[in-house]
């Protein structure tokens, strides 16, 4: 099988100008569009989406690789990180605190430049124990191949199927320099399309022996953070593939095993970035809702427990809230969720469910528009 990185013009990728102009027109003007309303909001709101947006790119870029974070551990963590003081604040654990490590020195710290320090101290973070799952990895440097070529294989033990093989662990520090040469060097190209090449590059290349889609996506972000020149998310990137996900790995096993035309995985991205940009401005209207509640009721005097489980209500909670669910989550007696809850009705803020099972539930009365 040839791969795009064995090819003699490796790595001068091209792409067909006229098929991409169009749709990078359009998802540029989006993002400046986006970034001037957010601009507008006020500084809490612009923090709640901000916060809301990196927790999603932790989470989703960690399902991706199939690793589930708890979001309260992550939302709490880049709060505390942030300098944002909010309700409900739990401890996490160190894979939560390795992921937002790398995710905000990308984004916080986009200027500064990409290194193969940085690169390892991410790789460090993402793998504290020195191990993927039961297998002790090499970390914080480059892959050396000694279990035989790093590739991306999926099916059962005995039956694999080979989607793709990287540069030999020789190649790595050649390879890395390149990039880290034209990653850093004058802009050749817009962007957003730098980021895009970005990823695919950084992936194709592999140099890792674990982790290397999580640092991908956070090399674009970087990427994505110099094109608006701000530190500051509004829309997540990882989010976004990992609604796409079957597709995303379709197109780039498609775009390595192809030639140096990369005018398809460009055109992924874009849309995938005009995805992101879409999910960002219905968040916004969340975001909002939430506000006007707490607009309206600015002078309700409120307790830690009752403020905590209205913001879980506002933002969606699953199933049906009863004194006993409110009381795990508080943490307090079922006793003091029930006065907790029978404080909030007679303000019009919570109403019971109208009757039904055999435990009385109760729901947020509809925020006004």
């Amino acid at each position: 099988m040839s791969y795009i990185h064995l090819r003699s013009e490796w790595p001068s990728f091209r792409w067909r100008e006229a098929d991409i102009t169009a749709p990078l027109a359009a998802v540029r003007h989006r993002q400046g569009r986006l970034i001037g309303r957010m601009e507008s909001l006020g500084f809490e709101l612009r923090s709640e989406a901000i916060l809301t947006t990196l927790t999603d790119d932790v989470i989703k870029s960690s399902e991706i690789e199939g690793e589930d974070l708890n979001r309260e551990q992550v939302r709490s963590s880049i709060a505390r990180r942030l300098g944002m003081d909010i309700a409900g604040a739990i401890d996490w654990d160190r894979n939560v605190e390795g992921v937002v490590e790398m995710m905000l020195d990308a984004t916080q710290n986009f200027a500064q430049p990409l290194t193969e320090g940085r690169l390892s101290d991410w790789h460090a973070a993402l793998f504290p124990t020195g191990r993927s799952g039961m297998s002790r990895i090499t970390v914080g440097a480059w892959r050396l191949d000694q279990d035989g070529p790093m590739q991306v294989v999926s099916g059962p033990y005995g039956r694999e199927k080979v989607h793709y093989q990287a540069p030999a662990a020789e190649r790595l520090v050649e390879e890395m320099n390149a990039f880290f040469t034209w990653f850093e060097g004058p802009a050749d190209c817009d962007a957003v399309i730098k980021a895009a090449l970005a990823h695919l590059w950084f992936v194709t290349i592999h140099p890792f022996d674990d982790g290397n889609g999580r640092i991908a996506r956070a090399i674009a972000d970087i990427a994505l953070a110099r094109s608006e020149d701000s530190p500051q998310r509004f829309y997540s990137m990882s989010a976004e593939i990992q609604l796409r996900r079957k597709g995303y790995y379709d197109i780039l096993e498609r775009t390595q095993k192809g030639d140096l035309d990369v005018t398809d995985w460009l055109a992924w991205f874009l849309a995938c970035l005009d995805g992101a940009i879409t999910r960002s401005e219905k968040e916004l209207q969340h975001v909002l809702q939430k506000a006007r509640f707490w607009e309206e009721h600015r002078e309700t005097a409120v307790n830690d427990r009752q403020r905590l489980m209205l913001n879980k209500l506002i933002d969606g909670f699953e199933g049906k809230l009863t004194t006993s669910k409110w009381a795990i989550i508080a943490k307090c007696s079922q006793d003091t969720a029930l006065r907790d809850i029978e404080a909030l009705i007679p303000l019009g803020i919570l109403e019971k469910e109208p009757a039904g099972g055999r435990s009385t539930s109760y729901r947020l009365v509809q925020i006004k528009a």
